[in-house]
């Protein structure tokens, strides 16, 4: 620790690594930027020199310098490196998917259980106070009988993140990367997801999926960053005993950072490695988006 700050160490240097992690990591007052690393030498310079730190010049180099890793990489490389840091006894900020399939997600899961370390997978919406306040709501009132999710965008058609390896391949895209995020709201508002019930991807990389709940809920997920949808139709909407009740996503990405740095800070100096979004929370999903495929084929 450096003055009270957690040292992190950040692994990558692509457009959500510099856009959101560098300047999260390096202005919050809980964390320093001690170190970056990438696969390509020049970027991890270029990123460094930016926020005044410096690039490692290999992975086992960036785990001496740091207490705390965050990972902006395919989710691949992610569960390749991350169970390493955590044998390491480094705390995890991890992207979602946490691995690229079911089994890498749980070899993920089980390092960090046996080295005790903190882990918070970075699902930006659940940490906006805006989702926050209204999944309190929701769940303070209950009675839900079933839900939807819509998420409608582009991404891949053109921008910074249209040159995603893993997201333009078939058995990634919208399902990979924003499925994660739909399926963990719908379970938070309405319960834990059970089973998949039912799922179909069409043209255009476009997702129906319909879920059970475990207390007895259904709902269904929409998905595709293929459609030219300006702005991102991002938006979560439960009904029951109390009426119909919607939320669309609201708040910045860079927020939501903030938010997660304190809950990480916070379970760091603490001691406690437990959170609702930490690592099982990444496996769980992973699970569902494991069991969609398995439907599908994919």
């Amino acid at each position: 620790m450096e003055s009270g700050q957690l040292r992190v160490g950040l692994v990558g240097t692509g457009p959500w690594a510099a856009r959101v992690h560098a300047p999260g990591l390096a202005e919050h007052p809980s964390t320093v930027l001690s170190a970056v690393w990438s696969r390509r030498p020049e970027a991890a310079q270029s990123l460094a020199e930016t926020y005044d730190t410096v690039a490692a010049g290999r992975i086992d180099e960036l785990f001496d310098q740091v207490d705390a890793i965050a990972f902006a990489v395919p989710p691949a490389v992610q569960a390749e490196i991350a169970p390493r840091a955590a044998a390491a006894g480094k705390h995890l900020i991890l992207e979602k998917p946490i691995a690229a399939d079911l089994p890498g997600a749980r070899r993920l899961a089980d390092a960090v259980t046996e080295a005790g370390v903190a882990s918070l997978v970075m699902l930006t919406l659940r940490f906006a106070q805006e989702t926050r306040d209204w999944l309190d709501g929701i769940n303070q009132a209950g009675g839900w009988r079933g839900g939807g999710a819509r998420w409608l965008s582009g991404a891949l058609l053109g921008g910074q993140y249209a040159g995603s390896a893993w997201r333009q391949d078939p058995s990634g895209g919208a399902l990979a990367d924003i499925g994660p995020h739909a399926f963990d709201l719908l379970d938070a508002a309405l319960g834990p997801i059970t089973e998949v019930l039912a799922a179909h991807r069409g043209a255009e990389d476009l997702w129906h999926v319909l879920l059970a709940h475990e207390n007895g809920a259904t709902s269904t997920a929409t998905l595709t960053l293929r459609l030219p949808v300006q702005p991102t139709v991002a938006e979560v909407a439960v009904y029951g005993e109390h009426g119909y009740r919607r939320f669309s996503r609201s708040g910045t990405a860079a927020e939501s950072y903030t938010a997660l740095l304190d809950d990480f800070a916070a379970m760091v100096s603490s001691g406690i490695s437990t959170h609702p979004c930490d690592v099982r929370r990444g496996v769980h999903l992973a699970w569902i988006v494991d069991r969609v495929r398995a439907l599908t084929g994919r």
